[in-house]
């Protein structure tokens, strides 16, 4: 298995897996959509796309969005999306992922590397099982402005 830095040129190889992640979420499959997007975020350089290879085929990827901590005023990463292939998976390729994430943030001397996921999502065991911690202390909230 190699992971690798995803640039505009693996658009081919990350936009089935990034459609799939979606549809995982519940939302319809749009292929177009999705490599649109992904497009944009790496021309405006605003993400860090890593993309898991094995035998040369494309199985999963996680996103790094670049953000801030105003308290601490550090630079942080936030871990939006983490997806591997079903056929893939229990093969250490999340591991992977996540200890490539974990490296990229000490790298830029970021402060850590934040993450959301459903509590109904079983990979949050594979996050405790590499040290991440519940953050019980904050409370997440969201504004849909589409309900506004």
């Amino acid at each position: 298995m190699k992971i690798i830095e995803a640039t505009s040129t693996h658009l081919q190889d990350i936009v089935p897996l990034f459609d799939a992640y979606r549809v995982f979420y519940r939302q319809k499959s749009n292929i177009q959509a999705a490599e649109a997007f992904l497009k944009t975020r790496l021309i405006n350089k605003d993400t860090i796309l890593l993309i898991a290879y094995k035998n040369e085929k494309a199985v999963g990827f996680t996103q790094l969005f670049h953000s801030f901590s105003s308290i601490s005023m550090q630079p942080l990463f936030i871990l939006n999306d983490l997806f591997v292939d079903q056929n893939y998976r229990k093969q250490g390729i999340g591991v992977a992922l996540l200890n490539q994430a974990k490296a990229l943030c000490k790298y830029h001397k970021y402060k850590g590397v934040a993450l959301q996921t459903e509590t109904t999502n079983p990979a949050q065991y594979l996050y405790e099982s590499l040290d991440w911690k519940r953050d019980n202390d904050l409370q997440y909230m969201w504004l849909n402005t589409d309900l506004i």
